[in-house]
């Protein structure tokens, strides 16, 4: 099992074979995965990055995808507790870690300032790493 973020789930969203790279393994994320790669496919149509056909597409992939929203009661708390623990003013990021440690799976992601500054824990890995 494996814990993903946006910046793994988009690209994957937006390529015919994407979640390919990730084989049989079983794919989890905190429910603002979902709002948070909306948000950021929106802002790529917006800024004029992306067309709309590739973010329509991708956003109808994404609402599809082989990721299975999970949660548990104590996840804001845990992500807040890692938070201040690693320093971070915000805890959107620290939700993903807080699902891994629950779930004690890897968490996978492509955003360098986040694997950097959650490296410490041993746990959060690039796609490559897979």
């Amino acid at each position: 099992m494996l814990v993903v973020d946006a910046s793994v789930a988009i690209p994957a969203c937006g390529a015919p074979a994407g979640f390919d790279l990730f084989g049989d393994e079983e794919l989890s994320a905190p429910p603002l995965m979902w709002s948070e790669a909306r948000s950021t496919i929106h802002e790529a149509l917006w800024r004029g990055e992306v067309s709309r056909t590739y973010a329509l597409r991708t956003v109808a992939t994404l609402e599809s995808c082989p990721i299975r929203a999970r949660s548990h009661g104590k996840l804001g708390q845990v992500a807040w507790t890692l938070s201040d623990e690693l320093g971070w003013a915000k805890t959107y990021d620290a939700e993903y870690l807080a699902l891994a440690l629950h779930l004690d799976c890897r968490f996978v992601t492509l955003d360098g300032r986040l694997r950097r500054g959650a490296e410490r824990l041993g746990f959060v890995i690039e796609p490559a790493e897979i």
